[in-house]
């Protein structure tokens, strides 16, 4: 299932070689010692997908997608859809795997549209995606062109998922892998590491009981010009507004702190980061994120008063959502931030 020879090797080959040093025991300790108990059945799903040939896929389109010039028969393309549907609840996505349409209940492709026009140029950089969920956006973004992209999230399920799709994507990609997810969290790489040339963190840092120690920790990830691409919850408000949830936001018990966006700007100036800009706020609406097929659980919708749906169901404005973009400072200076933020 796994391809860690291979990930290590690329690693030698870089700057964050120094990983080495604790990554595959780690690994090892998260399959041996720390297995989810439905380990055993989505591993069979994964042993049981079929020995389909792929001819094309595409990285760089809404759907990220496998197939081949003739469709699938019938019999084995249903099989396909009960396997893939083990492995529910999909979050991440939409994919198309031999014209099986995985509807996520996230679009995550408006996500990644609001930004990729904003950021630094993927080709030929190191990437680190944290919180990846099953590698949607890590796809994606070796669709842009990036030379590595590692993606960590703890949640099993959804690095099953990505080893799912990998299983018809990589052969019809024409070069050695460029993208792995790891069952692991930010907090298990090494310290100062200093290695990615750019790092994602989407929809992670509200779930943070210490949001600073969370953009400290992307901070040191990167080299000194790195790039910091940070989607999260925000709030409305100025200078040293923030919401602090009492009990659960939109159904979520771990929601801890939404800041405003000059006051997360502030933040990611008093870190370590400049030329801090928000290049986009939006609310989030249920065609962003809902109930499929494929996600059967309650969403948004019952997240959001039915009455008024700009409040949550506890009161609280309706989730809107910011995307900041940083770089790590190259010399220990403070510069002020462009926290001028788009209304959405």
């Amino acid at each position: 299932m796994t391809d860690y020879e291979v990930l290590f090797q690329r690693l030698g080959e870089t700057p964050l070689s120094r990983w080495l040093e604790t990554l595959p025991s780690d690994l090892a300790r998260v399959w041996a010692e720390r297995p989810h108990g439905d380990l055993p059945r989505w591993r069979a799903v994964l042993e049981g997908l079929p020995s389909v040939a792929a001819d094309w896929a595409i990285l760089d389109s809404a759907r990220v997608a496998a197939g081949h010039r003739q469709p699938l028969d019938d019999t084995i393309k249903e099989r396909l859809t009960d396997l893939l549907q083990r492995l529910h609840p999909w979050r991440k996505g939409p994919y198309d795997i031999h014209g099986i349409v995985i509807d996520t209940e996230w679009r995550s492709d408006w996500k990644w549209d609001r930004l990729a026009g904003e950021i630094a140029p993927l080709g030929g950089r190191r990437v680190l995606d944290v919180g990846c969920g099953n590698g949607y956006h890590c796809w994606r973004m070796a669709g842009a062109g990036a030379d590595l992209v590692i993606g960590v999230d703890p949640t099993q399920l959804f690095v099953m998922q990505f080893y799912a799709i990998r299983h018809f994507l990589a052969p019809a990609l024409d070069r050695s892998p460029t993208v792995f997810v790891l069952p692991l969290a930010l907090e298990q790489l090494p310290p100062s590491l200093e290695g990615f040339d750019t790092a994602f963190s989407m929809g992670v840092l509200y779930h943070r009981r210490s949001p600073l120690a969370h953009l400290e920790a992307l901070r040191d990830c990167l080299r000194p010009g790195g790039e910091l691409v940070l989607e999260t919850l925000v709030t409305e408000g100025a200078d040293s507004d923030l919401l602090i949830p009492r009990g659960r936001y939109a159904r979520m018990r771990n929601v801890w702190q939404l800041p405003s966006a000059p006051t997360l700007a502030d933040w990611l100036e008093g870190v370590g980061f400049e030329r801090v800009r928000c290049v986009d706020v939006s609310v989030t609406t249920r065609s962003e994120q809902r109930s499929t097929d494929w996600m059967r659980f309650e969403s948004l919708a019952e997240a959001l008063d039915p009455v008024d749906p700009s409040r949550t169901v506890e009161g609280l404005p309706a989730p809107r959502r910011g995307v900041f973009i940083a770089t790590r400072s190259v010399a220990p200076q403070r510069m002020r931030a462009d926290s001028a933020c788009p209304r959405p």
